[in-house]
């Protein structure tokens, strides 16, 4: 453990008292509530307002911050003496389905419950969209501030706990295109800041590199055709089979890209989404146009423009290899990623934190690319490191909500209390010091 972080036995003794004030039905119930408080991506101003409520119950200074008439951010913040610096705790609100028969078949045959905004308890399991990520983070976060006000540990910093919609990798056009960190870029430019953060998500690592992400569109050209029409016939081309010859060669360059671009914690991955061509109702009529969507991430060193630079040459190339192929493309949307210096003190509080509760050196984090709000939030000023919980997948999970991503809808509460054990181990490191020494 790095000696700056190690407790001085007051501290030790907040700390005790903190995690025995942790209280896993305050915890479950929060959770469960959450769960039951429909919140898709651009539609969370019931779930915000419900925690800002929360947070002033809980006796912070808490208050609604709208973005538009459908979506707000809830933010809270815990003040101390004034002699410390300013912590941000950090979690999106959304879920990434839509909770309904909307999300089918892309979710497959069937809604499973944890799909659905009607959340249930079994056991030690909450289960509902969204229970695990990110009604799962929300909830370990506020509990870990509730155990701290609970224990009376006087802080001389202050604490930020915040929760913005927008959070999701996606984009929502019926609801001002909401998404990609929507909620939180608003946030952090309209009054909300902080000298340093932690954001909670799935995980149990402590990660201060941040991916980014760039979504492209590919147009396979073809003519509009009719399906009498025998094959060879002059003046019709498909657009969707020469679509298939890039969608199999772009399949062989993506891990490619991954591995010229690994970084220190980031193996940004890339995948092709999604594929729409024609009009299913009218399927006599080939369509002119196959559009491909894929979805690349990128490591904090890499700029957007660069990864748009490594795709055109992509693509070039497999144009220039397949002369039965018409294409154009483009970026569409993209965020760069971040990082935050890995001898940073949020970054070795984390660790810390890990290595006291598991008595051991951390052994370093396993590759990732998931992409979160982490890398806006540290584009826009605010050093953070991401924290997390065991998910949910590497443990036994029912059979029923095993297969693929699911709704993120199985959370674990007795898998929290470690977590946010930890989360309280850098509030008292870190929010019971002065502003001097925690280097700020």
């Amino acid at each position: 453990m790095n000696p700056k972080h190690q407790l001085t036995p007051e501290q030790q003794a907040w700390y005790d008292k903190a995690c025995a004030c942790v209280d896993k039905e305050r915890l479950r119930q929060l959770n469960l509530d959450l769960v039951n408080i429909h919140s898709p991506t651009g539609a969370e101003k019931e779930a915000s307002e419900f925690m800002s409520r929360y947070m002033a119950d809980m006796g912070l200074n808490a208050k609604y911050q709208p973005v538009n008439e459908l979506s707000g951010n809830a933010v809270g913040e815990l003040n101390g003496s004034g002699e410390g610096a300013t912590m941000l705790l950090y979690a999106p609100i959304d879920t990434h389905l839509e909770g309904s028969e909307e999300d089918l078949p892309m979710v497959g045959d069937e809604l499973r419950d944890d799909m659905r905004p009607q959340g249930y308890l079994r056991d030690d399991l909450v289960i509902g969209l969204g229970s695990s990520n990110p009604k799962g983070m929300v909830s370990g976060l506020a509990e870990a501030v509730n155990a701290v006000v609970d224990a009376g540990v006087p802080l001389k910093g202050n604490i930020v706990l915040a929760f913005a919609g927008g959070g999701m990798p996606s984009m929502v056009p019926e609801r001002n295109n909401y998404g990609v960190s929507t909620g939180v870029s608003y946030m952090l430019t309209h009054g909300v800041t902080a000298d340093f953060g932690i954001i909670f998500k799935p995980w149990y690592e402590v990660y201060h590199e941040h991916p980014g992400m760039c979504w492209f569109k590919v147009r396979v050209k073809g003519d509009m055709g009719y399906s009498g029409i025998p094959r060879g016939t002059p003046g019709f081309r498909s657009s969707i089979v020469p679509a298939a010859t890039v969608i199999q060669e772009l399949e062989q360059w993506l891990p490619e890209y991954t591995k010229a671009n690994t970084s220190d914690q980031i193996a940004p991955e890339g995948w092709i989404a999604a594929v729409r061509s024609g009009w299913p109702h009218r399927p006599a009529f080939p369509a002119a146009t196959t559009e491909l969507f894929i979805d690349m991430r990128c490591n904090p060193h890499q700029t957007t423009s660069d990864v748009r630079h490594q795709f055109d040459q992509a693509m070039k190339d497999i144009v220039a290899r397949h002369p039965e192929v018409e294409a154009d493309w483009e970026m569409y949307a993209s965020c760069p990623g971040s990082m935050t210096p890995e001898d940073h003190w949020i970054v070795q509080s984390a660790r810390s934190a890990w290595e006291n509760q598991e008595g051991k050196e951390y052994p370093g984090a396993p590759m990732l690319s998931g992409q979160t709000d982490a890398a806006i939030i540290n584009k826009l000023g605010v050093p953070l490191v991401r924290v997390g919980y065991p998910w949910i997948g590497d443990a036994d999970v029912p059979e029923e909500f095993a297969a693929g991503l699911g709704g993120m809808g199985v959370s674990n509460i007795g898998d929290m209390v470690a977590p946010v054990e930890n989360i309280i181990y850098s509030i008292i490191d870190s929010m019971t010091r002065t502003r001097d020494e925690v280097g700020v």
